[in-house]
């Protein structure tokens, strides 16, 4: 498989003939080994670390060196996948200068872009973070960092001029630089109208499947996680039952000494076992 870079994410549209990009989270490099194994194109180390990973109720509480050290983990695996790492929240709200340093340093720990929220309100941002030559990603929609303002995890361009605004805004952040553009949280028709209405690739989650890719949570698709998922996850595998099932089964062979056997026990040589032996009675002899 070609080396996938920004120019090549960003030249993926569908319309033009390219497969539909697939995206995953990943917080570590077991999982981020995973994904590569698995052939997907781009790795998405998320603020959603917060929730999925830390125990947190929402995204808001992770900072910039939570995302530096999970960046990095992700990282030392090295990857095929294109790595792209969430700038948390607070960490592009105040000034640009703070915002290219924010994300130099995401892009020092090993991501190849960056992942910001928001749309005409973040063109300086954006343009300042492509000026510093890093490739950046924007995000639309459903954005969890937003989520006081939205009254909660919420769909969103639901009415017809809530949907021309985010219309507006795609065009507005492609303008300022963004190679791409993650969609979540809206109706099918307003993602298929963003798609049609930019030539940078759109990545859906809860988009329907007229966006140019899909991205879902590394622990929502392989059902680690297994608490109630929102309604555009499927889940293709069962590792937390699996897990659970495996760590009982442990417990069960400890507690009868049915584990470790023979052969997960490591032994002196007979000669070695004779001499302790010999040294041990000595010594209780004395």
């Amino acid at each position: 498989m070609s080396k996938i870079t920004a120019p090549s994410v960003r030249s993926s549209k569908v319309r033009n003939g390219s497969d539909p990009l697939v995206m995953v989270t990943a917080y570590d490099a077991p999982s981020a080994r995973m994904a590569d194994e698995a052939g997907v194109d781009l790795i998405l180390v998320g603020d959603s670390v917060a929730m999925v990973v830390l125990g947190y109720d929402d995204t808001l509480q992770v900072t910039v060196d939570d995302l530096v050290h999970h960046t990095a983990a992700v990282a030392r695996a090295k990857p095929g996948p294109f790595v792209v790492s969430d700038l948390p929240w607070m960490s592009y709200h105040l000034g640009v200068d703070d915002t290219v340093r924010n994300a130099a340093r995401l892009i020092r720990a090993g991501a190849q872009a960056v992942k910001l929220e928001g749309g005409r309100k973040r063109v300086r941002h954006i343009e300042a973070i492509a000026d510093a030559e890093i490739p950046v990603m924007g995000h639309l929609g459903l954005t969890p960092q937003s989520m006081h303002q939205m009254g909660g995890f919420k769909v969103q361009g639901k009415t017809s001029e809530a949907a021309l605004a985010l219309v507006a805004d795609a065009k507005a952040i492609v303008a300022a630089g963004c190679f791409s553009i993650v969609l979540e949280g809206v109706p099918d028709a307003v993602a298929k109208m963003i798609t049609d209405s930019v030539d940078v690739p759109t990545i859906g989650i809860g988009a329907g499947a007229d966006c140019d890719g899909q991205v879902l949570v590394f622990h929502d698709v392989l059902g680690i996680e297994d608490r109630v998922a929102p309604k555009f996850v499927r889940r293709y595998a069962s590792l937390k039952a699996d897990g659970v099932a495996g760590l009982t089964a442990f417990a069960a062979d400890v507690r009868t000494r049915a584990f470790p056997s023979e052969a997960e026990t490591y032994h002196l040589s007979s000669s070695e076992a004779d001499a302790l032996q010999l040294y041990g009675g000595g010594k209780l002899s004395s």
